[in-house]
């Protein structure tokens, strides 16, 4: 029985390792451009994922998300792939790019891996196994918060100054640009990932029960 639940969710994740790699081949599905940057839909799959099956594998595939979003930026180039993308040298500039990039593109990842898994578990022993739904709902809110927040304040911390020569801001103007992409962007893709989460994850965890 240990061997066949060991199989099973190493299946599932094959399966959401897929759907990030098919998200991320799609035009306009998995990466859509919006701005200097672009929305995602990948956070979701890695969201579901760590509540599902924890969140070591969690964290693996959203590792794997950053090393996507790493490949992505490297390949398809734009004003803003170094912040992504340690081979590419800031807009204007000459030479490689900085391994800062790297941060930037695996910790929110991996940490959109990890903190669903851990809110809802928090979450279910506080409401004693009652109203999942919303549990679910906030957990894959919570994680595309992860990924914004997390992300548009390590691109200020550590590209600030190349960040501000692409947006053509200065000063106040720059963290103010991030605070507009993180509402404009970041909560409508949070709210896309909560209902998401709430709809696929309670099918998922209902199977999961019934296998057991």
């Amino acid at each position: 029985m240990q061997q066949k639940q060991k199989t099973f969710r190493l299946v599932l994740t094959a399966f959401f390792l897929a759907i990030l790699i098919l998200l991320s081949s799609v035009p306009f599905l998995g990466f859509i451009p919006i701005g200097p940057l672009n929305a995602t839909t990948l956070h979701i799959p890695v969201i579901i994922a760590s509540i599902i099956l924890g969140p070591r594998l969690g964290a693996f595939l959203g590792a794997s998300f950053g090393v996507i979003s790493m490949i992505r930026s490297t390949i398809i180039v734009t004003p803003l792939s170094f912040v992504f993308s340690p081979f590419i040298a800031p807009f204007g500039a000459s030479g490689y790019g900085s391994w800062k990039a790297i941060l930037i593109a695996l910790i929110p990842r991996i940490l959109i891996g990890i903190v669903p898994y851990y809110f809802y578990q928090w979450f279910e022993k506080r409401m004693k196994n009652q109203k999942r739904g919303l549990g679910l709902f906030i957990a894959g809110l919570l994680g595309g918060i992860v990924n914004t927040v997390v992300v548009m304040n390590m691109v200020y911390f550590l590209f600030q100054t190349e960040y501000a020569q692409v947006i053509g801001e200065a000063g106040n103007a720059v963290y103010a640009a991030i605070l507009s992409i993180i509402f404009a962007q970041g909560i409508p893709e949070a709210i896309v990932a909560g209902i998401a989460t709430a709809g696929v994850a309670t099918v998922l965890l209902r199977f999961l029960k019934n296998r057991v």
